[in-house]
């Protein structure tokens, strides 16, 4: 196993954070199904972090963030400090040859809040408060509002009607002939209709793990950087981020007279859309925001007005607050003028950093989540008549594939990404606007676990899968060569080809074994043992998961505002 000393684990802990990285591209143009391909992005990292402490990073901010969306106690500062600490006895220990004991693991990244999470009271004051592990704990006093789906659009476009001059709300679509771009047919519940894409490679299959873990994937994990999308940027076109080795997904968006491109971290388990003001400061040191970011203000737009009122959104590992203001957003060629959204002009170290690469954040889960009380951009488009229904769908491309293919439609489904004979459309069954469905049961190499009366949410930016102890210990027990390290962390064979499966509305959607295996424990020994893409985690019920990229890379995921469903279908 490759050792490191204390020395170089504690620094690494303290400098190393999983940015996310963008490289501009514009948006893609079309009709009223807008498709922006994605581009994977990765985080400039360092080689001297041992994965497990990645693995680390990315289990504390599941386990937050699956508490936030249950409404439930998240792990205190002090807890995730010692867990840090732990961590770094077990690697730093002569005796251990693998992954060792550690606490219960919190696979949370830095997103959203539920309106009415108990706030944490704890304020550490350790020398390990960097931003990853030591969250935020502001108060979260807003309580839940619980709408009918039908009454969200109309309810939030009414306010945003009230903030703003009528004749400064609207939308228009820019309908232009790319080089690169060709027509293809996008479903929507209420027919076909035509739209653009990106001529690129959509076909995936079920990769080999018989090499073991792949070294590309290593690479990207420790050194970080951006890998280039294979769609030709054009007007209309945009690359998506993602961290190290698939974890996050940024598209490009217009904003503001004239238009400036504003890298965007796509999050469907958020609500609130945001990019930094040009008044912005980190809220740590008071320095200005890092110059690498874009920035919005009435200096760099002639059509930005501040409305005045303040937002504030509390994310896993930091926050961001602000004020509302109105501008013209263009997304994918459909453009909002007068759209609201919010500038931050205080941002944690998490976002306002020259080392996270992205320059805002727009959720498209339900807009009932959005403290700001804006509709989501998509809602906005929908409500105006420019897209047919308020959906949402991803394709997420993987590294490992190489391909780079991955894209978000908006306003209807990419038919020409997935078997139209495996569509399956389930009730959104979340009463909070979050993204969940309900699971007919869990399989492993086709074996039925019994676990029932399963629900998941769906989140794309989550990295891992959160299950509950039980049932990870379940999944485990059938995945040959796992082994638990009882804390609620497991390891797999990096070259396993178990194949793991989610059966939702009759369907069966297997996990590419390649996703189930996160980082080698030993980066020396790629066909060793792997920390597994499943964790446990005993902050949400007994019967919810948390299921982010590992999964969703795997399927077809599509949303529907208006409806209240989630479409899932195979890839092909």
């Amino acid at each position: 196993m490759l050792w490191y000393s204390n020395i170089v684990l504690l620094a690494s802990i303290i400098s190393a954070f999983f940015s996310v990285h963008a490289r501009p591209a514009e948006a893609q143009r079309g009709g009223s199904v807008i498709h922006i391909p994605l581009k994977r992005v990765h985080n400039i990292g360092r080689s001297d972090i041992h994965p497990i402490l990645l693995y680390q990073q990315h289990a504390n901010r599941g386990n937050r963030r699956l508490a936030q969306m249950t409404s439930r106690t998240p792990p205190t500062n002090e807890e995730m400090r010692r867990n840090i600490e732990k961590r770094l006895h077990i690697l730093s220990s002569p005796h251990s040859a693998s992954l060792g004991p550690r606490d219960e693991v919190n696979l949370e990244k830095r997103f959203y809040v539920l309106p009415g999470t108990p706030a944490n009271p704890q304020e550490s004051h350790s020398e390990l408060d960097n931003r990853e592990y030591l969250l935020s704990t502001e108060k979260t006093a807003a309580p839940i509002v619980r709408s009918h789906p039908r009454d969200i659009s109309r309810g939030l476009m009414d306010r945003f009607k009230r903030s703003s001059s009528s004749d400064n709300i609207g939308v228009r679509a820019h309908h232009h002939h790319h080089k690169g771009v060709s027509a293809v047919n996008c479903t929507t519940d209420g027919g076909t209709v035509n739209g653009t894409s990106v001529v690129v490679n959509s076909t995936t299959s079920t990769g080999s793990t018989t090499g073991g873990f792949s070294q590309v994937d290593l690479n990207a994990a420790n050194n970080g950087g951006l890998t280039a999308s294979n769609v030709t940027d054009s007007t209309g076109t945009t690359g998506l981020a993602i961290v190290a080795n698939d974890v996050g997904y940024v598209a490009q968006v217009q904003i503001g007279t004239p238009a400036q491109n504003f890298s965007i971290l796509m999050d469907s388990g958020s609500a609130d859309f945001w990019v930094g003001s040009t008044e912005c400061k980190d809220s740590k040191t008071g320095a200005a925001c890092g110059n690498q970011h874009h920035f919005l203000g009435p200096t760099t737009s002639s059509s930005f007005v501040d409305l005045g009122d303040p937002f504030e959104v509390t994310y896993g590992s930091g926050k961001v607050s602000g004020t509302i203001v109105s501008d013209t957003v263009t997304l994918a060629g459909m453009v909002l003028t007068g759209h609201g959204f919010g500038t931050s002009k205080l941002e944690s170290p998490d976002f306002s950093g020259n080392d996270v690469a992205f320059d805002g954040l727009m959720g498209v889960a339900q807009s009932r989540l959005s403290k700001q009380g804006m509709p989501t951009p998509i809602e906005a488009l929908a409500v105006a008549g420019a897209i047919p229904s308020a959906v949402t769908s991803f394709k997420l491309s993987r590294l490992a594939d190489g391909t780079n293919d991955g894209q978000v439609t908006i306003g209807g489904l990419n038919t020409a990404l997935f078997n139209a004979t495996t569509l399956v459309s389930v009730p959104n069954v979340s009463q909070s606007g979050f993204w969940e469905v309900a699971v007919d049961h869990f399989s492993v190499n086709g074996r039925n676990l019994g676990l029932m009366g399963r629900t998941a949410i769906m989140d794309t930016g989550t990295t891992l899968i959160i299950a509950p102890p039980a049932d990870a210990k379940a999944v485990h027990a059938a995945i040959p060569g796992s082994r638990a390290d009882g804390h609620g962390g497991f390891t797999i064979p990096c070259t396993t080809t178990a194949s793991i499966a989610l059966t939702v509305g009759g369907r069966n959607f297997a996990i590419d074994p390649r996703d189930m295996t996160f980082l080698p424990v030993s980066p020396a020994n790629l066909t060793g043992d792997c920390v597994s893409g499943i964790s446990s985690g005993a902050i949400g019920a007994a019967t919810e998961w948390l299921v982010g990229d590992v999964f969703l890379k795997n399927a077809y995921f599509s949303t529907d505002v208006t409806k209240n469903t989630v479409s899932l279908a195979h890839l092909v």
